[in-house]
């Protein structure tokens, strides 16, 4: 398992629209992949899980893969997520 903080940065946080597309880009993927936002553990190929973790702007998650593509997916969500899950 390996895990690395990222900073949420698109203006809506983890919204309807961004948890929707983290939890496409997760998907793409074998490993499990959840993330720790202060006292939640969230799951994120889970949109209600993602939702449910209300993560807002500006805060820091850390994600966690586990798997066969676990340093793949890690790598790909954390560039996905400083990018803004393509939010503006």
């Amino acid at each position: 398992m390996i895990s690395s903080k990222v900073k949420v940065v698109n203006s809506a946080g983890l919204q309807m629209h961004p948890a929707g597309t983290l939890c496409k880009e997760a998907m793409k993927f074998k490993a499990l992949i959840t993330f720790r936002s202060g006292e939640s553990i969230a799951n994120a190929k889970s949109v209600l899980s993602v939702l449910g973790a209300c993560v807002k702007c500006g805060d820091e998650i850390e994600l966690s893969c586990e798997g066969e593509d676990e340093k793949e997916a890690l790598d790909h969500l954390v560039k996905v997520i400083s990018e803004g899950l393509g939010e503006e």
